[in-house]
């Protein structure tokens, strides 16, 4: 049962017709997750059942489904194409205990819940959960609707995330756009593609981070690593790429405050191809391409997010290395049963400051860090650099182009053939050494390769995080290809010391 002093949002919406509902069933969808638990209350006729067919319908992209009323089988499960969803109806239920006996407790656990009449749950309701209220009006129409949307716990904050992004997009050109949630990586933002009409666009929703702990003299570790707190790098580096020639998202328009973006859709052809993916050469040699063209320009810090607001990028330095490669003391080696000792952490930090140093010492360029296949788009229609399209730089920043450069020949999610990579890595030294005579193929190759460890070290931490703390075992399944990455960059002779210190102390992956 929810505690009197709990979290909770609560507003209310005026539905005038059917439309205005449609358009509130898109809002609902857009916003639930797996595992989500809606309740709808109301009297009877009150439109409980008529949303939660609407919602079933569009969820499954199907408006001719079958979705009857579960006022006699009490519950009806579907299987939709993000999640199965589950529809109870509970307004014959006697009893609370008699959830057990429809099954309830045996629900997968990615299963949507909507749950009509959760009076009849009381005491059984999750603490987490969206509650829709529905109202009649009959004086102001037989189809209007006063709706009190409630989140609880949780969902307090998703709640008013629901209301906000619909008061946003009430503003631009995509008020009546059907909205279709797009696979998002592994942070908290989550991306909707739009659709009104003719007209396409991608609706960016990044809420600002929250501080977490302070891990190190009073900072976050989101601090410490310069990750970004609101969307306002991301409006500054699409602005700062574009005006060079680089293919990144126009900004369509943008609620800053809030964290919504309306941002041009660049497609879905990607820089892989089949099951699994496997990078396609030509195309990861025009990404590398753009590297070359990037890193010849002499780049500033400082870029505009708006007319009189301007962001700096701040510097790749050694305390935010050095805290992203101690993510695999922090969660890799625990993760594999491995004790960290003060003395083991003093080891591995000393040789990593010291194999670190060259990437301080290198002329800083953008660096965009999350240089990977799920964030280039490949633009068919469009002319040489233009044809690789951006979409992930809103942690950019200054330090050693190497860095973007491993993140894409060993990219975490597809597999890069050794000779592929030794290819691609020799096509990007040859070209700078063509356009820039201060360009040290040998030095670069030596920071390359620690750069690549780094990464490697820093990815499995993070994904064995994502497993431990956040629930998400997926990231798992890239654990293998990542160790295989590390293997290869410390076989450098440059890290002798570092290959010697993991062979002795980190354990190889294994499920």
């Amino acid at each position: 049962m929810l505690p009197s002093n709990a979290v909770r949002s609560s507003y209310a919406i005026a539905l005038a017709n059917e439309p205005a509902m449609a358009k509130f069933v898109r809002d609902i969808a857009a916003a639930l997750e797996p595992g989500d638990v809606i309740t709808l209350s109301g009297d009877l006729g009150a439109g409980k059942t008529t949303f939660a067919r609407s919602l079933i319908r569009y969820l499954a992209g199907d408006e001719t489904i079958v979705v009857p009323s579960p006022s006699f089988t009490l519950m009806q499960v579907y299987d939709l194409p993000r999640f199965p969803l589950v529809h109870a109806d509970l307004y014959r239920l006697e009893s609370p205990a008699e959830l057990a006996e429809l099954g309830f407790d045996d629900l997968p656990k990615e299963a949507v819940v909507l749950l009509e009449w959760p009076d009849r749950a009381a005491g059984f309701l999750p603490e987490n959960r969206l509650d829709v209220a529905f109202t009649l009006d009959p004086q102001r129409g037989p189809d209007h609707r006063n709706i009190r949307v409630t989140g609880h716990g949780t969902f307090a904050a998703r709640a008013e995330r629901i209301i906000n992004v619909r008061r946003f997009l009430d503003t631009t050109n995509f008020a009546e756009a059907k909205r279709w949630r797009i696979q998002g990586d592994a942070s908290t933002r989550s991306y909707e593609r739009l659709t009104a009409g003719d007209k396409h666009a991608i609706l960016m929703i990044s809420p600002r981070r929250p501080d977490g702990p302070p891990v190190r003299n009073g900072k976050p570790y989101s601090a410490i690593a310069h990750l970004a707190e609101d969307v306002r790098p991301f409006v500054a580096m699409s602005n700062g790429l574009r005006q060079i020639g680089l293919s990144a998202p126009q900004i369509l328009d943008a609620e800053l405050s809030s964290g919504l973006l309306l941002i041009e859709d660049l497609g879905t052809e990607t820089m892989a191809t089949g099951d699994p993916p496997a990078p396609i050469e030509e195309r990861y040699r025009a990404a590398v391409d753009v590297l070359v063209a990037l890193h010849r320009y002499h780049l500033t810090e400082s870029l505009a997010v708006s007319p009189h607001v301007e962001y700096r990028l701040p510097r790749y330095d050694m305390d935010a290395l050095l805290i992203e490669a101690e993510l695999l003391l922090d969660w890799y080696m625990p993760r594999l049963g491995a004790e960290i000792t003060p003395e083991l952490r003093k080891s591995y930090v000393a040789l990593w400051s010291k194999a670190l140093q060259p990437a301080i010492d290198a002329k800083p360029t953008w660096v965009l860090r999350d240089y990977h296949s799920p964030n280039l788009i490949w633009l068919p229609k469009r002319e040489k650099l233009q044809r690789v399209g951006l979409l992930d730089f809103q942690d950019a920043v200054m330090g050693p182009g190497a860095y973007d450069l491993a993140s894409l020949l060993q990219d975490a999610r597809v597999d890069v053939p050794e000779a592929m990579e030794v290819a691609l890595l020799g096509h990007y030294v040859r070209s700078r050494s063509e356009i820039d005579e201060e360009f040290d193929p040998r030095s670069f190759v030596a920071l390359y390769s620690t750069l690549a460890a780094q990464r490697a070290s820093k990815i499995l931490g993070i994904f064995a995080r994502l497993d431990r703390r956040d629930g998400k075992p997926q990231y798992l399944r890239h654990m293998p290809r990542v160790w295989t990455y590390l293997q290869r960059a410390l076989a450098h002779p440059a890290l002798v010391s570092l290959k010697t210190w993991y062979n002795a102390r980190v354990p190889a992956w294994k499920a």
